[in-house]
């Protein structure tokens, strides 16, 4: 494990702000949009969700590391983000659970990160100037170099991610004789959101994320659901056509996120690029089909056009974002096709949300 806690490392912001650090993981070089999560839990499954892919990640939450590194935490097989930014980084742990430290993770995944950073004020800058990209850099200190290399970095809108994360080739989940078969068109999806559906005994068959209708449909499922994923929603003109033939097909589709995105784009709604993107585990939402709130678990970056769907005589809202206002879910009018922005298999997070997976096997059912 490199003796790390001397090392200066730096920190260059597309806007040309600059923080100096230590370095945290791997010595190298990485690039990615910042972004911030404001959990106060869960780091792990934040570095492994698919949805962070091509994101350097600041953690508002003072201690990283601290609890160590379980393998059964993992969303995905790999560490997803491209860098991390935390202020206290923390080598020893104290969980007995734990593999690992989170020093010999980031090392044995490649991971370049930078600690010792005043968060709080990063945070601020980001809050207000808005998303952009970001280098850290623990083996080339030099500004104007850095500087050079970000320029050379695309911007977030407009990439099409979700075929360089999804699987590669098909793959099952679950028990082979439950009673209830989905086919999971994989666009980024997290471990805990096959866990959910297995524990209602479905039976998930995992498909890459350029599979199209006929090719599930070959397998006979009883619904469809579209998962989360990284990159411009926008982008992702294969899986619009996919999810416009299944509701036209009439079948029950559930999608989260990514796939909330997906369904309103098929659908005729403009997905935009937001300021900042909600990421944490305390974002309130209202269910106003039930006139419930929920505290819900939260990444993106990008948001469906509530003007759109006010236009819409296709599209309907279901749910709605209490600090901003902005759209949380959405229905297909005279179909079986819902969908949420946020993540109801929180992991982490609350889990107040989970009863969307049990309102969707009902109206599989029904």
């Amino acid at each position: 494990m490199t003796n790390y806690s001397k090392l200066p490392a730096i920190l260059v912001l597309e806007d040309g702000t600059v923080y100096h650090g230590k370095a945290a993981g791997k010595i190298g070089t990485t690039t990615g949009e910042i972004c911030y999560n404001t959990g106060t839990t869960g780091y792990q499954e934040i570095f492994t969700d698919p949805s962070y892919y091509g994101q350097i990640m600041v953690t508002t939450n003072a201690h990283i590391g601290n609890y160590g590194i379980d393998e059964d935490d993992t969303e995905s097989g790999k560490i997803q983000i491209a860098g991390l930014v935390c202020k206290n980084y923390n080598i020893n742990y104290s969980r007995q659970m734990a593999d690992s430290s989170i020093q010999t993770y980031f090392e044995e995944q490649n991971l370049v990160g930078i600690s010792d950073i005043d968060t709080r004020s990063l945070v601020r800058h980001i809050r207000d100037k808005g998303a952009m990209n970001a280098i850290i850099s623990s083996e080339n200190l030099d500004v104007e170099e850095l500087k050079s290399i970000l320029a050379n970095v695309p911007s977030m809108e407009g990439l099409e991610l979700s075929s360089v994360v999804s699987t590669k080739e098909p793959y099952f989940y679950g028990e082979e004789s439950a009673p209830t078969r989905v086919a999971v068109l994989d666009l980024g999806i997290k471990k805990n959101i096959l866990r959910n559906f297995d524990s209602r005994q479905v039976y998930a068959k995992v498909f890459p994320a350029k599979t199209t209708f006929k090719e599930m449909e070959d397998w006979n499922p009883d619904g469809y659901f579209i998962s989360n994923g990284p990159g411009d929603p926008a982008a992702i003109d294969y899986a619009i056509e996919t999810i416009k033939e299944i509701v036209d097909a009439e079948k029950p589709m559930f999608g989260i996120c990514l796939g909330h995105q997906m369904l309103a784009l098929a659908n005729g709604i403009r997905t935009q690029k937001m300021h900042n993107g909600h990421r944490g585990i305390n974002h309130p939402v209202k269910n106003i089909i039930s006139n419930r709130c929920e505290i819900t678990s939260q990444n993106h970056g990008f948001s469906v056009v509530a003007e759109d769907i006010e236009k819409s005589d296709k599209i309907e809202v279901t749910h709605v974002n209490l600090n901003d206002n902005s759209v949380e879910g959405i229905r297909v009018k005279g179909k079986k096709a819902f969908s949420v922005q946020y993540h109801p298999e929180s992991s982490p997070g609350p889990h107040d949300s989970r009863y969307l997976f049990d309102d969707f096997i009902a109206m599989i059912k029904a």
